[in-house]
């Protein structure tokens, strides 16, 4: 039997809540495992750390995708394995890799499914599994955070952005693999290591994280008018025949801005910065998904 540790946060939930999977562990067999909770997803890598301390060899993440970026930070390169139960909002990682919002089928992917060994991203020092970036969606999920997104959910997202569409652009100058890629104004530039977002709409059209590579795209889309060109495009077909939209792959990014701007990692919201390094951390966290082991 795996050692298990459960590292949850303890304002999400699904189902029954944590005493469901407290119950469901038990009848799978896992009766006593380390089980830390807390209050916000910034604390959990501190309590990673002290279950990988306690040799834990499979790690329980209850939360959303900010919960689970803040625990891949920690797993990644570690060959600890990690297991999702999705309790937040978008969930955008778990749905990826088909992990539903049902507890019991959660706990038997984590203890008997298959394992993969995915890419994750690194932005500005901190890993991330789905997407990162900076602009307009920084600003997004800055205003829908706290009791907006707990009220509304994914509407929170979409009123937010609705609020931001009007925002001054930036000047942008962007490098790939250290040579120049883009040079000029910029409303949002986003970073993918997958590419489905809310409702199935693919940010990036062949994105995998098993791939070795960044997907890195940048918008000089302005106004309701150009944004809602852009989203359409997305929705329809691919975004990058959008005028607006510019799209290539890295290792290695870097992005220097004339002033500061909001970035995100995976729906969790950072302070204003000038600068932006990214590169993929290849094959750096195992991930346990449906389908035999």
């Amino acid at each position: 039997m795996k050692k298990v540790a459960v590292v949850a946060h303890a304002g999400k939930t699904i189902g029954g809540g944590l005493e469901e999977l407290r119950r469901e562990l038990r009848r799978a067999g896992v009766a006593d495992p380390y089980w830390s909770e807390v209050p916000k997803s910034k604390y959990a890598p501190e309590r990673v750390e002290r279950a990988l301390s306690d040799g834990a060899d499979l790690v329980f993440v209850w939360g959303g995708d900010g919960m689970v970026q803040r625990c891949v930070d920690v797993l990644a390169g570690s060959g600890v394995t990690m297991a999702i139960v999705p309790a937040g909002t978008a969930n955008l990682f778990a749905s990826n890799l088909g992990i539903p919002q049902d507890i019991a089928e959660a706990i038997e992917i984590g203890l008997r499914g298959r394992t993969r060994t995915l890419d994750v991203g690194k932005l500005n020092g901190e890993r991330f599994a789905v997407m990162a970036g900076a602009g307009l969606d920084a600003r997004m999920i800055q205003g829908a955070d706290g009791q907006l997104k707990d009220r509304f959910g994914r509407l929170a997202y979409i009123w937010t952005a609705s609020k931001n569409l009007r925002t001054e652009p930036f000047e942008a100058t962007i490098e790939v693999n250290d040579e120049l890629w883009y040079e000029g104004t910029a409303s949002c530039i986003l970073l993918g290591n997958l590419g489905s977002l809310f409702g199935g709409i693919e940010a990036f059209d062949d994105a995998s994280p098993e791939d070795g590579l960044l997907e890195v795209g940048v918008t000089n889309a302005e106004g309701l008018g150009q944004w809602a060109r852009t989203v359409a495009r997305t929705a329809v077909g691919s975004t990058a025949k959008s005028p607006f939209v510019q799209v290539t792959k890295a290792k290695k990014v870097t992005a220097s801005l004339d002033r500061k701007v909001p970035y995100e990692l995976d729906g969790g919201d950072r302070k204003k910065v000038k600068k932006l390094k990214a590169r993929i951390d290849p094959g750096a966290i195992a991930v346990a998904v449906p389908g035999a082991s």
